[in-house]
């Protein structure tokens, strides 16, 4: 057959491994699809950078042009960030060109428009590997569970932060010094930031959150904390408890009082203590996992690496191979769906527990006033550990689940007591059942 012609936006660590991959495994690749698959050119930045397998001959600085060529049949996006993708990307596809894309920026910030603009001109836009690197995650949700409710989405979408808070649980790390170990081992940035205050992992919720629940979700919408503050003490704490920390994306539909699926949905990133027993606590490292419950198909776990050159591009070949079937067979792949049109909820109408850390006078009568604050804003306390030193004593309360404006309040009123000296720790609990 003749062959598919394609071009690629960017040629950095991903985009190189995307074309050792092509010419390496051309051959399964064509039999695979059913036709071959033929590199129409590269779009660069800059054309004087040394780029080792790669032909100068392909290398155009002028993407524009390159996407909307007539012998390009694929485009592929693998350079991040709003601008200029998002023009490329709705170019490539008003002149008839397939898009598979890498951008999980693009994507949770502005999705409507690109899958929009697929919609509108009739072509397939895939995007496996802009969330968890190789693993198998968003075609599930698009495709093998399109015929159920999902009701929640709970994962480890950044590998950075993992392998940060698990140097901390294991090695006790403190969180500037793994922090340290991760930039040395390439797992973080010289500029952690995206990773470490938890944007990165907004993004990816907002994706996750869009396919589940078939709602727009922006990363706009995400409630987000990163792992920044998190201490030693709170690990500690956390092994108290036989829980670990981790950075979750959490992405849940939220029931209507008279137990309909149709009230909205919450979708948050913020570190919590989990049970050890939680198949989420033994991810490890610069891991990935993502788990999902579903109201037939039950709980399903999906893990693997989530991040690197390679793994990202096994995903973008997954895609392109999937869009490149569909052209020789004259079809189209999955569209969007917003039809849900669901509510993002507030974090304070967002139902979780509470683990308090509190540096108090060591007195009697004390604890009493501290439940008096819980019981005044109706929040049940479902633990309570005492532990003097001295003339202090430290109190660490669990919580029974309730609004986290609630919990939020219950907070701020207990920082007000007079006996209290210092609110030391305050973190979210996740994935156990307790009510």
């Amino acid at each position: 057959m003749k062959p598919l012609r394609v071009a690629l936006l960017g040629c950095g660590v991903v985009g190189t491994e995307v074309v050792r991959l092509l010419h390496e495994q051309a051959t399964d690749l064509t039999a695979r699809v059913g036709a071959p698959l033929e590199l129409a050119g590269i779009a660069v930045r800059r054309l004087d950078r040394e780029r080792p397998g790669i032909d100068p001959e392909l290398l155009t600085t002028d993407a524009m042009s390159l996407v909307t060529r007539d012998d390009v049949d694929i485009v592929i996006e693998v350079i991040g960030g709003i601008e200029p993708a998002r023009s490329l990307i709705v170019g490539a596809m008003k002149t008839g060109k397939a898009v598979v894309s890498a951008n999980k920026a693009l994507l949770a910030e502005d999705g409507e428009t690109v899958f929009g603009a697929a919609r509108e001109y009739g072509v397939d836009l895939y995007y496996e590997a802009s969330v968890a690197g190789a693993i198998p995650l968003l075609r599930p949700l698009r495709e093998s569970l399109v015929g159920d409710h999902v009701q929640r989405v709970l994962g480890i979408v950044n590998g950075t932060t993992n392998y940060i808070l698990d140097q901390m649980d294991t090695n006790g790390a403190g969180f500037s010094d793994a922090l340290e170990e991760a930039q040395s081992l390439g797992y973080a940035e010289a500029d952690p930031t995206a990773d470490v205050e938890g944007f990165d992992a907004a993004a990816k919720a907002a994706i996750l959150a869009q396919l589940a629940f078939h709602t727009v979700v922006t990363g706009a919408d995400v409630y987000r904390e990163g792992i920044t503050e998190v201490t030693a003490h709170d690990v500690a704490g956390a092994k108290a408890m036989n829980c670990v920390v981790k950075l979750l994306a959490i992405c849940e539909r939220v029931p209507s009082t008279d137990g309909r699926n149709g009230r909205g949905v919450s979708v948050r990133v913020y570190p919590a203590m989990i049970p050890r027993s939680h198949p989420l606590a033994s991810v490890r490292e610069a891991y990935n996992a993502v788990f999902v419950e579903a109201e037939s198909a039950g709980s399903l776990m999906f893990y693997g690496a989530g991040a690197g050159g390679a793994p990202t591009a096994s995903a973008v070949l997954g895609d392109l191979v999937a869009v490149a079937r569909n052209k020789v067979g004259g079809t189209r792949g999955p569209v969007e769906s917003t039809y849900a049109q669901l509510p993002v909820l507030p974090m304070g109408e967002t139902v979780t527990r509470y683990h308090v850390q509190l540096d108090v006078a060591d007195k009697s009568g004390v604890l009493a006033q501290v439940a008096e604050v819980f019981a005044h804003q109706d929040v049940s306390i479902q633990t309570v550990r005492q532990e003097g030193r001295g003339d202090e004593a430290q109190l660490v309360i669990v919580t029974h689940k309730a609004t986290d404006a609630a919990l939020s309040a219950t907070v701020d009123a207990l920082g007000g007591l007079q006996n209290v000296r210092r609110v030391a720790s305050v973190m979210r609990v996740e994935g156990e059942q307790q009510t």
